[in-house]
C-alpha cells in the first residue's frame, strides 16, 4: 500500500497532467533540492545541474498524463527521468569534447602557412552545391538538418522546439543526410 506522500505525489502528477499549474509548482517544491543534488553529483557543474533540472521538470510537465503509478512512485518516476536526462547531457558533452578533438588533431595537420587564397574558391563552390542540395530536400529534413548541423541544436532539443517525437527528428535528420549524399554524389 502506497505512504501518504506517494499518495499525495500522485495526485499531484495526475493535476498536473490536466494542466494545473499550482499542483506542478507543488510538486516541484517538494522535488526539486532532491533532484538537483542527484544531477549536480552526475554533472559536477551547478549550472549544468540546474539546466537538467529544468529540462526533467519540462518533460514532467509535457508528459504528466504517461505516469503509470503501478510502475513507480512518482518521486521514482522524476528520479528516472532527470537522471536520463544528465545522462543525455554527458552524451552530447563528450561528442563534442571528441568532435573538439578530432578537428585539433586535424588542424595540426594542415601547414602553419595561410594557404585560404586558394582554399577560398573551392570551398565557395561547394558552398553553392551543398545550398542548391539542401533546397531539393524537404522542409522537414532541412529543418532538422539546420537546426542540428548550423544551429548546434541535439535531436532532443530540436524535437522540443518543434514538438516533434524524437525518432522523427532522428529519422529526417538520417533521410535528410542521405538525400544531400545523393544529391551532392550526382554533381560530381
Amino acid at each position: 500500500m502506497p505512504d501518504k506522500d506517494t499518495e499525495v505525489d500522485s495526485k499531484l502528477v495526475r493535476q498536473i497532467a490536466d494542466g494545473n499549474e499550482s499542483a506542478f509548482t507543488m510538486l516541484y517544491e517538494r522535488f526539486a533540492p532532491a533532484l538537483y543534488g542527484m544531477a549536480y553529483r552526475i554533472m559536477n557543474d551547478p549550472k549544468e545541474a540546474e539546466d537538467v533540472l529544468q529540462e526533467g521538470f519540462t518533460y514532467i510537465w509535457r508528459k504528466a498524463s504517461t505516469y503509470d503509478p503501478a510502475k513507480s512512485s512518482p518521486f521514482s518516476w522524476a528520479v528516472m527521468i532527470v537522471r536520463n536526462k544528465a545522462i543525455d547531457r554527458i552524451r552530447v558533452r563528450q561528442r563534442i569534447d571528441r568532435l573538439r578533438e578530432k578537428v585539433t588533431a586535424e588542424c595540426s595537420l594542415f601547414p602553419a602557412h595561410d594557404e585560404s587564397s586558394l582554399i577560398q574558391p573551392a570551398l565557395r563552390e561547394q558552398s553553392v552545391l551543398v545550398h542548391s542540395a539542401l533546397k531539393r530536400i524537404s522542409d522537414e529534413q532541412r529543418q532538422a538538418l539546420q537546426l542540428a548541423f548550423f544551429d548546434g541544436f541535439t535531436h532532443e532539443q530540436i524535437a522540443e522546439n518543434l514538438a516533434t517525437p524524437l525518432g522523427t527528428i532522428k529519422a529526417r535528420i538520417r533521410r535528410g543526410l542521405l538525400r544531400l549524399r545523393d544529391l551532392l554524389q550526382d554533381t560530381q
